[in-house]
């Protein structure tokens, strides 16, 4: 499957449009992370542990965007974007969409 954020793929040409794709999960902080977190903030510096999290989510959110897109006969997703937003106290959505495609 082909992932780009622009609206073509450089060297292809669209065939068919399938439509519009979005994936997404929800995370939450995890009690032992936020006590490690508030640690570093003391000291500065990256909180790795959200950053190992977030990863993850928007790598989740993407692979179920491209599930849809699979199911729908696409072999592309152009214009794809990643969201993120707050749904809850602790918690937040990734959102990753796109538009999926045949290209030749």
């Amino acid at each position: 499957m082909i992932i780009v954020t622009t609206d073509f793929v450089p060297g292809k040409e669209i065939k068919e449009l399938k439509g519009f794709v979005r994936g997404s999960t929800v995370q939450s902080k995890h009690i032992g992370k936020d006590l490690i977190a508030g640690l570093k903030t003391i000291i500065g510096g990256e909180i790795s542990e959200y950053s190992e999290m977030m990863e993850e989510a928007r790598k989740q959110a993407i692979d179920r965007m491209i599930t849809e897109a699979s199911q729908k006969g696409a072999n592309a997703v152009i214009a794809v974007r990643l969201e993120t937003s707050s749904v809850m106290q602790n918690a937040s959505e990734i959102i990753a969409y796109g538009t999926a495609v045949t290209v030749e």
